[in-house]
């Protein structure tokens, strides 16, 4: 009988292992579409997230094989491309940037390793001015508590850079009813706004200033996701089962999709919980 467990155990061993291993290196495609009277013209986003330089194969190239199959109007940035670690290259992030940048315009919002950065030069040394003065010279400006008006599309897409406090582990901070107009000031309702916010916890106060579509990540699906549960196990704040973790959420009229990431961090692997690359179709009409 204890042959029997022991052989059964190494066996679930050996499933793991090999899921972990084809789920750190493969993403999936996932689409969704809005629909709005204020959107004035249809048009294509993808949208990334948590690359933290992950490449899927030589330079990127089947991911870029993959953004330009869509054939996207721009791309929407979520946050956390490169990786905030001392000495670590901004390489990846800045050639998969550069690439997608010749073609189609960039709208990135940054997120907590960007953030970090810029915070702690005394850490990071020159880091941050080096990938902000880099992604410069590629005409790409992170939005930085600001945001950009896409009139073509009817669209209005903010970025907002929430402070430290907000990232603390174990257990969120509270976040006043008026901060992120403070940051932001009042979104315009005769545009559709996207709101490029990096971590998801605080969907309720953004859906709460008017953001009509949420754009997340941060949370890379909770690392691990239970089988036919489906819920990802732990957030980057070390909270079990978070609330947020993967998926399209819904608070009143607004929407969030929040990204799995395309890249790990901290905790290096995936477990039944590939890498996502995220498609939004903007479409005029009433909602969908």
């Amino acid at each position: 009988m204890a042959d029997i467990i022991i052989a059964a155990l190494g066996l679930v061993f050996i499933v793991i292992l090999w899921v972990a291993i084809y789920d750190s290196n493969r993403f999936t495609v996932k689409n969704f579409t809005v629909r709005d009277p204020r959107i004035r013209k249809n048009c294509r986003a993808v949208v990334l997230a948590d690359l933290h330089n992950k490449c899927y194969g030589k330079n990127n190239e089947r991911l870029l094989a993959a953004i330009r199959s869509q054939k996207p109007d721009f791309i929407l940035v979520a946050g956390d491309l490169p990786v905030a670690r001392p000495g670590a290259s901004l390489e990846p992030a800045l050639r998969l940037v550069g690439e997608l940048a010749r073609d189609y315009p960039i709208y990135y919002g940054n997120g907590n390793h960007e953030y970090r950065m810029k915070l702690y030069p005394k850490t990071y040394g020159d880091m941050a001015e080096k990938y902000g003065q880099a992604l410069h010279e590629m005409g790409v400006d992170p939005l930085v508590n600001s945001h950009a008006a896409l009139e073509e599309y009817g669209l209005c897409v903010y970025g907002a850079e929430i402070q430290k406090k907000y990232y603390k582990r174990f257990m969120a901070a509270k976040m006043d009813g008026e901060y992120m107009t403070g940051l932001l000031g009042r979104p315009a309702k005769d545009r559709y706004t996207v709101l490029l916010a990096h971590n998801p916890d605080y969907f309720p106060q953004y859906a709460a200033w008017g953001a009509d579509l949420v754009l997340s990540g941060h949370v890379h699906g909770g690392v691990a996701r239970v089988p036919f549960w489906g819920r990802g196990v732990i957030s980057p704040g070390l909270r079990l089962f978070p609330k947020y973790d993967g998926g399209v959420f819904h608070e009143a009229d607004s929407v969030m999709i929040l990204s799995r990431g395309l890249g790990m961090h901290t905790i290096p692997v995936r477990v039944f919980n590939p890498a996502e690359l995220w498609v939004v179709d903007f479409e005029e009409g009433g909602p969908g």
